[in-house]
């Protein structure tokens, strides 16, 4: 399996009103080239939001952070 068979991110750019998706393996390297070349090092090319949102949710599900304990 190659980097291209794996998971596809959604990186989205607010300000270049853009969305690319990259291989897992390849997304903290793609946002980073990003925003060095486009945005002057500005942290502003970010993973998907609703992704992000809806991966949030999974882990604190996962990890039981909500359950009552009483």
């Amino acid at each position: 399996m190659t980097d291209d068979d794996g998971p596809q991110v959604p990186i989205y750019c607010p300000e270049c009103e853009t969305t690319t998706r990259v291989p897992l393996s390849d997304l903290e390297a793609q946002i980073e080239r990003h925003n060095d070349a486009v945005h002057d090092g500005d942290d502003v090319a970010r993973v998907d939001p609703e992704l992000a949102a809806a991966f949030q949710e999974l882990v604190v599900e996962d990890l039981g952070l909500l359950e009552d304990d009483a």
